[in-house]
């Protein structure tokens, strides 16, 4: 029988089985860099030891790297021809970045306090006389499609923004933007690995986007996705060359550079088979539990914590948001209060939480549970807090 989030919350020793990490105390960090699920740990280190008795390329179980395209594509509403696995969020959004054909005098809208990984990007494209745009915002952390849609223009190239911020947990409505977007012709890319494997995703409206398994999707650093539009791949350029993404028949270089004809243009060497392992597990396991299960527990999980935290003292970010906007954090300060001392106080409670700043240096503690996380655990967090 398929696992299920009741399952866990009503068998602990299952829950502890399947997240060791519920074993050593509250882990409320997803937002920053997971723990691995046991099955997810478990598929990585078997495929290492596979590799200890021959080649490493050949020794992984079969159709591994076509399956982990496959489930990353039905994940996200795409074909696999359209996924590439290329690592970390940074390297692909720098793809896209970097391959992108563009005009002096264009201009590409981005969101200046979005997570850095998503700004320097396209910040570096000024040096190719491309103007970065910085979005105007009504409240910091809380991008809206009526935002995007009044400061983009027929320059416009490219809007680059995150499907949920870092810090508020506000999931932009990817699909509002990127109607609007198409129909002016402006190409749309999302950083989506504060999404993936929370929240359903589909990427109908979207050109480009990249997300890393090692938040939410409970996988492996460094084994993280590319998703290309297939008719947007002639549009970008790879920027890196190798064996893999440049035809060589028999290993010999060939005279003329061709590349290959789907997402695998993209991936220039040898995959991170370990990465991979890991990733196909993660994927695996968030189908099994459904994803759209798993986005209405951390919503309710939000909705449980938000007058917990405020009910002592704590101004919570962005504490009310719209059903299809609600994400999966939350992060608070109490003005007078060290908030790095807060986090420490949990730390020596066994509950793990995150420290942020905010533009003009306020510091939040950062709550992110996943749907393994229990009301119990909730509840002692809150209880911690000074």
């Amino acid at each position: 029988m398929p696992l299920t989030i009741a399952d866990l919350h009503s068998n602990e020793e299952l829950r502890r089985f399947e997240f060791p990490v519920a074993e050593r105390g509250v882990f409320l960090g997803h937002a920053g860099v997971c723990p691995l699920p046991r099955r997810v740990a478990m598929a990585v280190a078997e495929t290492a030891m596979a590799a200890t008795r021959g080649d490493q390329e050949t020794s992984h179980a079969p159709g591994l790297v076509s399956d982990v395209r496959a489930r990353a594509a039905r994940m996200i509403g795409a074909d696999p021809s359209e996924i590439a696995l290329v690592g970390p969020t940074s390297l692909a959004l720098s793809y896209v970045a970097g391959g992108l054909p563009v005009r002096r005098g264009d201009n590409v809208v981005v969101y200046f306090d979005d997570y850095p990984s998503n700004v320097y990007p396209w910040m570096a494209m000024s040096e190719r006389g491309v103007e970065v745009r910085f979005l105007n915002v009504k409240e910091a952390g809380k991008v809206r499609a009526v935002e995007v849609q009044g400061q983009v223009d027929e320059r416009t190239r490219l809007v680059a923004i995150s499907s949920a911020h870092f810090v508020t947990g506000w999931r932009t409505n990817i699909d509002a933007i990127g109607r609007h977007l198409r129909s002016r012709h402006i190409l749309f890319c999302v950083d989506a690995i504060q999404s993936l494997g929370a929240f359903p995703l589909n990427v109908e409206h979207v050109d480009f986007l990249a997300a890393d398994a090692h938040k939410w999707l409970l996988g492996p650093c460094a084994a993280g996705i590319l998703f290309v539009k297939r008719d947007m791949q002639e549009l970008l350029k790879p920027i890196v060359h190798g064996w893999h993404n440049v035809k060589c028949p028999d290993f010999l270089t060939a005279e003329e550079m061709v590349y290959r004809k789907d997402a695998r243009r993209y991936e220039a060497g040898t995959h991170n088979l370990l990465g991979l392992a890991g990733l196909r597990a993660a994927l695996e396991l968030a189908e099994e539990i459904g994803v759209p299960s798993i986005g209405a527990a951390l919503a309710r999980q939000r909705a449980r914590v938000v007058p917990m935290v405020q009910s002592k003292g704590y101004t919570v970010l962005l504490p009310e948001m719209p059903a299809d906007n609600i994400g999966a954090i939350v992060s608070f300060h109490k003005p007078g209060t060290d908030m790095a001392s807060v986090v420490a106080r949990l730390q020596e409670g066994g509950v793990t939480a995150s420290l942020r700043s905010l533009p003009g240096g306020q510091t939040v503690a950062r709550f992110s549970p996943h749907y393994y996380n229990t009301d119990a655990e909730l509840d002692l967090a809150v209880e911690l807090l000074p």
